[in-house]
């Protein structure tokens, strides 16, 4: 075995766990995962089956990841978000195979206690603040906060926010690399 799982987690069979993995205290990972090397599962997460995660993906304590969830690599996922899968549940009528998909994208974070409903995708490098609830797409590099959640901002990918000047150029605090905002879409400045 090439990862760590605590002796109090579970996982199912037919689970793909890369290298370098720690899985801790009372977590469940369910069957037909996929996740990727040097992630960090906190303790009590919940994995449904078929989520799949990139590589370096940080998860916080009391997560719940639902069937339909992808995360690309570097994503870090606060304690106690959740994500929803079905838009309409109800406890009498059965929608597996209903599940609405959601994409959390390169290097995104979601801050504790926020909750993504189904069907909306997370930019990468998105920064969504504590207690969001997502009910829409987010762009990449934006800064989404509140109930419903609503852009702010943007952030840099190094998690500082973004000032544009007249020239509709910023730089990150932390990095200085240079950010360019065109219309509603931000992209970093190749050197």
């Amino acid at each position: 075995m090439s990862y760590f799982s605590h002796k109090s987690s579970f996982i199912d069979e037919g689970c793909n766990i890369g290298e370098e993995t720690k899985i801790w205290h009372f977590s469940h990972i369910m069957a037909g995962c996929t996740i990727g090397k040097r992630c960090n599962i906190g303790q009590n997460v919940v994995i449904s089956p078929e989520v799949v995660l990139g590589n370096n993906v940080k998860i916080q304590n009391n997560v719940s990841i639902y069937t339909g969830v992808t995360c690309d690599d570097d994503v870090f996922l606060g304690p106690s978000i959740v994500f929803t899968n079905i838009t309409n549940p109800r406890s009498a009528i059965v929608r597996k195979g209903q599940y609405a998909k959601t994409h959390v994208g390169q290097g995104a974070s979601i801050g504790a206690n926020a909750t993504i409903v189904c069907g909306h995708d997370i930019g990468k490098y998105a920064f969504i603040g504590a207690g969001a609830v997502v009910t829409k797409n987010i762009p990449d590099y934006a800064l989404v906060v509140g109930n419903p959640a609503k852009q702010v901002g943007w952030m840099s990918e190094y998690g500082h926010k973004l000032t544009f000047n007249k020239s509709g150029l910023a730089t990150c605090l932390e990095s200085n690399e240079q950010y360019k905002i065109v219309g509603n879409k931000v992209t970093k400045i190749k050197k």
